[in-house]
């Protein structure tokens, strides 16, 4: 038997074929079973995830939260607003920041007529004296923050290349810039009282980035990254009672996919939308229990989980889910800036009733 040199293989060449042979096999065997043990580890863990995802704010958690002080960017609408009705239901005093001061007023009487205090302190995010203001006001008006929540964020959806670059940098501006500052407002003042709860909005994305929200992707991968670093930063400091949440929700169809910014031909749409309830009262638990990162629901639970054992394979699944959905229909409706640069206008939800539901 020849090789491809020419040179005629000895009885011991070929057992080593063999026996590498087996090996391959062996080896492959291997792999798919320790595939199969991640699988059925994904599975497992989701079950576990989606029992404690599941839990509700109990007594002695809506006790926790009456009276404390809670600021919240983005409180115009979407997760912001909720999370402040809620907050209403539960007694706190609520400090509600966004660019639409009007709006924000009318947020602040239906906290009122809940229960709570509420402070509306017009913001944009991304300018360092109006985040800095904003906890000025705050201690002003309640003598302290107990809990910071980051919430103001804005997209931009569209093939890379077609989203001006100004588009790109505004959204850095608000979603990790905003955060920073934000952060860093909330922080001063939680070592200055020696306590004090900082939530972070991120995303599935800041997980696992998905095609066609590159920049949005980026900014929410930022956004768990510093939450990590800080936390260390904290530790590190002997801050033990001041602690950074990140809290990573499922697209969920609030107006953020009406205002965002497109340029992909066709309407925005939230790939197999969660309910913004689930998300609410995990923005609240999180602010009592603050978890260093929280995956709400079982679909971001399966994306975060199955990232970490199938990287690849989750990006590639994530990007051709939002192909189908977002380009693949090809529209020609004209791209737009959404709410990037200037706020959208001012329209008043009805106060949904799953925001006045009670403790469990």
């Amino acid at each position: 038997m020849r090789v491809s040199n020419g040179t005629r293989r000895t009885p011991r060449s070929l057992s080593l074929v063999k026996e590498e042979a087996v090996d391959a096999t062996t080896k492959a065997g291997a792999n798919r079973k320790s595939l199969l043990v991640r699988l059925l580890l994904v599975v497992l863990c989701l079950q576990l995830a989606g029992c404690a995802a599941t839990r509700g704010l109990g007594a002695e958690d809506a006790q926790r939260v009456r009276g404390k002080t809670y600021v919240i960017t983005g409180a115009s609408s979407g997760f912001g607003r909720g999370t402040a009705l809620m907050l209403g239901d539960l007694g706190a005093n609520v400090v509600l920041a966004a660019r639409r001061g009007e709006l924000l007023e009318q947020v602040a009487v239906q906290v009122r007529a809940r229960g709570g205090q509420a402070l509306a302190v017009p913001a944009d995010v991304a300018r360092m004296h109006d985040v800095a203001s904003l906890a000025q006001r705050a201690v002003e008006r309640f003598g302290r923050i107990d809990v910071w929540i980051n919430n103001a964020g804005v997209g931009a959806i569209g093939r890379f290349e077609q989203i001006p670059p100004q588009d790109h940098a505004r959204l850095i501006d608000v979603n990790l810039k905003g955060v920073i500052f934000g952060s860093h407002a909330a922080l001063r003042q939680f070592t200055r009282q020696g306590y004090g709860t900082l939530v972070n909005i991120g995303s599935v994305e800041s997980e696992v980035p998905l095609a066609y929200q590159a920049s949005y992707a980026a900014s929410k991968a930022a956004v768990l990254s510093l939450g990590r670093a800080l936390n260390e930063e904290m530790r590190l400091a002997g801050q033990d009672k001041v602690a950074v949440a990140t809290v990573l929700p499922w697209a969920v169809d609030t107006p953020f996919f009406a205002h965002t910014a497109n340029y992909s031909g066709t309407e925005a749409r939230p790939p197999f939308p969660d309910d913004v309830c689930s998300v609410v009262k995990a923005i609240v638990w999180a602010s009592l229990h603050p978890y260093e990162e929280l995956p709400v629901g079982w679909k971001a639970w399966g994306a975060y989980l199955g990232h970490r054992v199938l990287p690849d394979l989750s990006e590639q699944v994530a990007a051709q889910v939002e192909h189908r959905i977002q380009i693949a229909p090809a529209g020609s409706l004209p791209g737009t800036s959404g709410n990037l640069h200037r706020p959208a206008p001012a329209a008043v939800s009805p106060a949904s009733s799953c925001f006045t539901s009670k403790p469990d």
